[in-house]
């Protein structure tokens, strides 16, 4: 029904709107002129995807691909009746040439590289040991992405707890800290802030602009689970005795040729930031600079250079396949396609069809309220992927890079932070949740559904972000 509705919508715009009513002007869209219907197949696609996994799993899992597909073509198809075909080409082919190849080939090397590394052995996951592999996997998501982090250390924290009865818990704080917050640091480490690099926000911003809220709100979800597990492993003193699966033994990193290639990365990342040529190259009307080529390519070989430099054995303990990354290429591609008309409204401003919204996160003063930037953001993303949520508010906040880090650094931080902190409020905020709690459950934990999840979410870090949000964001 809700794709029906789409087509509907889309087929109306494109009738409401003919060729000879408005024309595409040089630099884009004419976003002033967009009504909202033009936003109709990026809340249909984000809808599909928040509810496809939930509700309709086992067609999702076999047709996803063409469900992304088919809301893209509802916005390629009546932007060429309504624009034209070059103005729709050039506007689809710059979205997917600048932004989505360059955002799917980080995260594909990331997800590759670190696949190949195992945390082999196992420890006793008494409460310090808990905190420590959370705080360790934390900090590592902002090197090797959540998505990596949380790949390489899930198996290892759910064989330290296999022997506790309450053990539940533990996955659920691994999702708010290794697949969340953690990765705020940098943009390796969540899919919004390196929508925001490809935009122009320097490598080291974050690091600099966000690590007072990280450490705040990272060592108070920290806290809180130290003092639950220390609660939950005394109660388990008393209970009958678990055999422990898998006996402690000696912890060995294997796959250590994998390092130097994430080192790689990065390296190629701080390349393109730093080496200028000034030279670019038109495909189809769209610009592509020659620093950007080069990082693309550089880590697109280093990822595949890994797979014969890694063991098939240490990827089959990892439970590696190619099925997440895969579906992930394929729905941002829908993503990136769908967002094209919704950014072209959002740069408009106060003269676009989403003034409204321009007004809620405007004081009465005329300036960004980065309060209501960061609830905004962290809202959606709570429900929505985090990365088209950024990538909205960033252009609703004026989408230039110079002036965010700059005059509104504070409003650029809000948004940053709304977006990866709250990813962490649902299952389906980020892509690693779901990934880390289907792992979980096909290992026999006990993982609260969609709504016991948000339950937790909701006693555990919305105060913390309540707070944080007053703290450094203002009131």
């Amino acid at each position: 029904m809700p794709m029906a509705i789409g087509a509907a919508g889309a087929i109306v715009v494109a009738m409401l709107f003919p060729v000879s009513a408005f024309a595409a002007d040089e630099h884009g869209l004419p976003g002033a002129t967009m009504s909202l219907w033009w936003a109709l197949p990026f809340a249909g696609l984000l809808l599909s995807i928040a509810t496809g996994p939930l509700l309709f799993h086992h067609v999702w899992e076999h047709h996803y691909g063409k469900i992304a597909a088919l809301w893209a073509a509802l916005v390629i198809v009546p932007l060429a009746v309504a624009f034209g075909a070059p103005a729709a080409t050039e506007a689809v082919l710059h979205a997917l040439l600048t932004e989505y190849m360059s955002f799917i080939v980080l995260l594909f090397a990331l997800y590759t590289i670190s696949g190949g590394i195992l945390l082999a052995g196992n420890i006793h996951g008494t409460p310090l040991v808990n905190a420590g592999l959370l705080a360790v996997g934390a900090l590592l998501a902002s090197v090797i992405g959540t998505t990596g982090a949380s790949m390489i250390l899930i198996r290892p924290i759910l064989r330290a707890n296999d022997n506790r009865p309450f053990n539940g818990h533990v996955v659920i704080f691994f999702i708010f800290l290794v697949s969340n917050i953690g990765g705020s640091l940098t943009p390796l480490g969540d899919p919004p802030l390196f929508v925001g690099f490809l935009r122009g926000v320097d490598f080291f911003w974050t690091t600099t602009n966000l690590y007072r809220e990280t450490l705040f709100v990272g060592v108070v979800v920290l806290a809180v689970f130290l003092a639950i597990d220390l609660i939950l492993h005394r109660r388990e003193a008393g209970a009958p005795k678990i055999k422990d699966p898998t006996p402690d033994t000696k912890v060995r990193l294997r796959g250590l040729a994998n390092l130097p290639l994430l080192v790689g990365v990065i390296g190629a990342i701080l390349l393109s930031a730093a080496w200028k040529p000034g030279v670019s190259f038109s495909v189809f009307g769209v610009g592509l600079e020659l620093q950007n080529l080069v990082r693309d390519a550089v880590i697109l070989a280093l990822a595949l250079l890994s797979l014969p430099l890694s063991y098939k054995s240490h990827r089959q303990a990892n439970g590696f396949n190619w099925g997440p990354i895969a579906e992930v290429a394929k729905l941002f591609a829908g993503i990136f396609i769908c967002i094209v008309p919704v950014v072209a409204i959002l740069r408009a401003g106060h003269d676009g069809a989403l003034a409204p919204l321009v007004a809620l996160v405007t004081s009465a003063q005329g300036t960004p309220s980065d309060l209501a930037y960061f609830w905004l953001t962290g809202a959606l993303s709570s429900f929505l992927d985090n990365a088209p949520t950024y990538l909205v508010f960033f252009e609703l906040a004026g989408g230039d890079p110079q002036h965010l880090m700059t005059e509104f650094a504070s409003t650029l931080a809000a948004i940053s932070a709304g977006a990866v902190f709250m990813g962490a409020n649902t299952y389906v905020g980020n892509a690693p949740n779901f990934m880390v709690y289907a792992i979980a459950r096909h290992r026999g934990v006990k993982m609260p559904g969609f709504f016991g999840y948000m339950l937790w979410s909701g006693l555990v870090l919305i105060p913390t972000f309540l707070i944080a949000g007053f703290l450094f964001f203002g009131g």
